[in-house]
């Protein structure tokens, strides 16, 4: 493409930083997925923007499908390109948005992995009274308690954290603020670890969860710990943070049905990714019916 073509993408890529202040990971995203469009445009022979029409796009998304590209990472790169045409025509590049109408090839959708709630007792019932094992159950009681997300738990700060109340303030994606109830098993679990967190933290020190050397725990320390943490405990399955969450959604909405309440507490902006839920109480109804209804039990071999 030309010259021109490239600085269209580059003032987008400031756009995202200044204007929408969009997360680096999700730039990342942006950047690989438009920077593949162009040089999908290079190799159809399309020069500019304005020439790219809806049948190229569409030949841009059979391109993606035959390299072997899932229809989430396909639809993914439809809404970036959609974003950056949205941008173009703000600023009077192009005079439409060829990816309006274009689809991603429907894949099946897999339902996330959950834990039942015996397994999530027996994830976090641990008599271990060292430091790092009180702060590592304070956390997975938290996530599984509240249902957040890993990014969540790092950034959580002291004074986010009101356990009078049984309440969590935390930001999550697209810096939207939030405030999710903490369970009484919870608070307890977190009371116990802050009282050793005085220890080795400084007092200018505002993460709830630190290290042995005071200082923020990362994302990939606590994926580490609960890794190891699972497999001492004798789980069935391995268990990772995002699984605490999507426990969390599903225990809660089997309990309650409130579909809306779960979108709130999660943090979702559209309620049909919270939906996927609906699916994994369903298969657990279908169990149950399998198992108790005399003429859906499978016949045992004489």
């Amino acid at each position: 493409m030309h010259e021109d073509a490239q600085q269209h993408l580059d003032r987008f890529f400031r756009h995202l930083g200044t204007e929408r202040q969009l997360s680096p990971l999700s730039s990342v995203h942006y950047r690989r997925d438009l920077t593949q469009c162009m040089r999908y445009c290079d190799t159809v022979g399309i020069q500019d923007w304005d020439r790219l029409t809806t049948p190229e796009v569409r030949g841009w998304v059979a391109f993606m499908h035959r390299r072997g590209l899932a229809g989430k990472s396909i639809q993914r790169a439809l809404s970036a390109l959609r974003t950056f045409f949205r941008y173009l025509l703000r600023e009077q590049v192009v005079t439409s948005n060829p990816a309006g109408g274009v689809t991603a090839p429907k894949t099946a959708r897999r339902l996330p992995k959950t834990l039942t709630a015996d397994q999530a007792t027996k994830l976090v019932t641990r008599d271990d009274r060292a430091p790092l094992m009180l702060r590592d159950r304070a956390l997975w009681e938290l996530m599984y308690s509240s249902g957040l997300r890993l990014s969540e738990v790092v950034n959580l700060n002291l004074a986010e954290l009101d356990l009078p109340s049984g309440t969590v303030r935390v930001t999550g994606k697209g810096k939207k603020v939030r405030d999710v109830p903490v369970g009484t098993k919870a608070c307890e679990a977190l009371r116990v670890w802050l009282s050793w967190r005085q220890q080795v933290a400084d007092t200018d020190e505002p993460a709830v969860f630190v290290n042995r050397n005071g200082e923020r725990l990362t994302g990939r320390a606590i994926q580490a710990r609960l890794r190891q943490w699972s497999v001492k405990q004798g789980m069935e399955v391995p268990v990772h943070p995002h699984m605490l969450r999507h426990s969390f959604a599903s225990h809660v909405l089997e309990s309650s049905g409130d579909l809306r309440a779960v979108q709130e507490m999660l943090g979702h902006a559209n309620i049909s990714t919270t939906q996927i839920y609906t699916h994994l109480d369903f298969q657990h109804l279908a169990s149950v019916y399998d198992k108790a209804h005399p003429r859906a039990r499978k016949k045992t071999k004489p």
